[in-house]
C-alpha cells in the first residue's frame, strides 16, 4: 500500500512533505480573511428608544447578534425600550459582532417610603430624588414647625414610613406655615373621647402635643380626655369677676391627659364641643 512512498528516495519524500505543508499553510492564510471576515465592517444602527423586538429585528437584519445585558427603570422612557447599546450607534464593527443592550423594565422596582416628618422641604426633596421618587405639590397648615414637613401623601392619602412604593411615585407634602396671627378661645375638650378631640382640633388647626395616659388604657382612641393644657380659663378675672378664657393661636399645641374613666364635668366649664 505504501510502496509508492517507500520506493522513492528519502529526500524526495521529505521534499514532498515539506511541499504539502507549505500548500496547507498558504491555503490557511489565504482563507483566513474569508473565515474571520477581515476587512468587512458594518455601521451599528441606532436602536436606542426602540422597543426591544424592533431593535432585535433591525440588528439581526444587519447581521449582528444581540444580548440583553441589563435592565433599568426610567419612568420617562417607554416600557421594554432600549435605553443603552454597546457598541454605540454609528460605530464601525465587524459583521456578526454581538451588540449588548440595556432595556427599560416593565414593572418599576420598589423602595421603602422614608419618614420625612420634620425635614425642611429642600432636604426632603433631595432625599426623594436619591430614592428615585418625585416631589409633587406642597400645601401648608398652621404649625410652629414653619416650613417643616408635617405630612407625606400619595394621591392625597397619608403614606407611612416603611411602606413599599414604586420608584417614580409622586409624593406630596403638607408643611407648617408657622403660628397663626389670630387668637382663638381654647376649646373645652375635657369629657370628649380622644378620637373626637383629635378630629375637632384638626378642624381649627390646633396640634396635639403630648398625650399622657392616666392609668391603663386599652383603646386610646376611645379613652376620655380628663385634663388639657392649656386649660379653658387663663386664671385672670374680668371686670365683673368672671374667669377670662385662655387664648391659643392656630399651629400651637395642646397636651391632653386621657383615661378610660369619664371625668366629672365641671359645671362652670363652658364646653365648645357639643
Amino acid at each position: 500500500m505504501f510502496k509508492f512512498i517507500t520506493a522513492k528516495p528519502l529526500w524526495v519524500n521529505i521534499l514532498t512533505g515539506l511541499g504539502l505543508i507549505l500548500v496547507l499553510i498558504l491555503l490557511f492564510f489565504g482563507s483566513l480573511e474569508w473565515l474571520t471576515g477581515y476587512g468587512k465592517y458594518e455601521k451599528v444602527p441606532s436602536v436606542t428608544g426602540q422597543h426591544i423586538l424592533a431593535a432585535q429585528k433591525i440588528l439581526e437584519d444587519k447581521g449582528f447578534e444581540i444580548i440583553i445585558q441589563d435592565s433599568v427603570y426610567i419612568d420617562t422612557v417607554a416600557r421594554q425600550a432600549v435605553v443603552r447599546q454597546s457598541p454605540e450607534a454609528d460605530a464601525m464593527v465587524k459583521q456578526g459582532r454581538t451588540i449588548y443592550l440595556t432595556v427599560n423594565r416593565v414593572i418599576p422596582p420598589q423602595v421603602e417610603m422614608p419618614n420625612l416628618a420634620g425635614f425642611s422641604i429642600k432636604s426632603a426633596e433631595m432625599y426623594l430624588q436619591s430614592l428615585g421618587l418625585k416631589l409633587g405639590y406642597v400645601t401648608y397648615k398652621p404649625d410652629i414647625a414653619r416650613n417643616a414637613v408635617l405630612e407625606q401623601l400619595i394621591n392625597d392619602e397619608p403614606v407611612k414610613p416603611g411602606t413599599k412604593i414604586p420608584i417614580g411615585s409622586v409624593i406630596n407634602f403638607v408643611l407648617g406655615s408657622g403660628v397663626g396671627t389670630s387668637e382663638l378661645d381654647v376649646p373645652d375638650l375635657v369629657g370628649q373621647r380622644l378620637a373626637d378631640a383629635r378630629a375637632f382640633l384638626a378642624t381649627i388647626s390646633i396640634n396635639i402635643g403630648s398625650i399622657i395616659a392616666v392609668g391603663p388604657i386599652s383603646d386610646s382612641a376611645a379613652a376620655f380626655v380628663i385634663k388639657q393644657n392649656p386649660d379653658l380659663f387663663s386664671g385672670a378675672l374680668g371686670p365683673a369677676g368672671e374667669k377670662l378664657p385662655n387664648k391659643i393661636h392656630q399651629g400651637q399645641m395642646m397636651d391632653l391627659y386621657i383615661s378610660e374613666t369619664a371625668p366629672v364635668k365641671d359645671t362652670i366649664r363652658t364646653p365648645i364641643i357639643q
